[in-house]
């Protein structure tokens, strides 16, 4: 085939309707021209991660959305929004995968073309990092101080399977999947690196670990190991077994 001519059908001026709202004239000149292309798997890698930065734009979006219908008491649009974010997430996570079809040697070539740079310099990381503090604030003074309750009150001692309750649920999906998200990353590191990179310097290496462990709202982990301790105590910590009775 021949392949400037496709190469030109994808630059060609915008002149439908739908190319002129999208704007496909600029997002398909937001990737190097082919011929500048240091590999055929650079075009995959720049896609890709644009394509996070814009699922990460919307989410971000979105969260604003959720804090304020959690301050207006909105449950039923909170959990609505939530579920949009953490199908968001699940998408993120698995457009990873397609970065593992590169081969190691191809994604050295494509590296050097980042410079100094790297994902944690990501617009949309980081400002992504810095909203679940505000959101457990929010959720904390609507749901917990301003109705005299605790974390431990929601999911026992006061259990009602309310509206506090499945927006703490939201809340903990959504960590989960951050989480799972930047596991997913590590993978990808070290499928396309290595870990034990000398060139890696160490330093970004663990700061991935640490993210991948981190917990943005503890609470809502730690209560989970707190009721089943305490709960080991009414159901027995060893139990008889299934097949002594027979």
């Amino acid at each position: 085939m021949n392949r400037q001519h496709y190469y030109d059908l994808l630059s060609a001026p915008a002149r439908l309707d739908y190319e002129l709202y999208l704007d496909t004239g600029n997002l398909l000149a937001c990737q190097k021209p082919m011929p500048a292309m240091i590999n055929a798997d650079e075009l995959q890698f720049q896609i890709v991660h644009q394509v996070e930065e814009l699922w990460m734009k919307l989410m971000i979006h979105t969260l604003l959305d959720i804090d304020d219908h959690m301050r207006a008491g909105h449950a039923h649009k909170v959990v609505t929004l939530f579920s949009r974010c953490n199908m968001i997430m699940k998408l993120m996570s698995e457009q990873l995968d397609l970065l593992e079809t590169m081969s190691p040697h191809d994604y050295q070539q494509i590296r050097l073309q980042l410079g100094n740079g790297s994902g944690q310099e990501s617009p949309g990381f980081r400002t992504l990092m810095k909203m679940p503090p505000e959101l457990w604030e929010t959720f904390e003074a609507v749901y917990l101080t301003g109705r005299a309750l605790s974390v431990r009150d929601i999911y026992d001692t006061q259990y009602r399977h309310d509206d506090a309750y499945v927006i703490a649920e939201c809340l903990m999906e959504f960590d989960e999947r951050m989480g799972k998200f930047r596991a997913n990353h590590i993978f990808l590191i070290q499928r396309s690196i290595g870990m034990g990179a000398a060139s890696l310097k160490g330093r970004p290496v663990e700061l991935l670990d640490a993210g991948a462990r981190h917990r943005f709202f503890p609470a809502l982990w730690a209560v989970r190991a707190e009721m089943t301790d305490d709960w080991g105590q009414e159901y027995g910590k060893v139990r008889e077994s299934l097949g002594a009775a027979e």
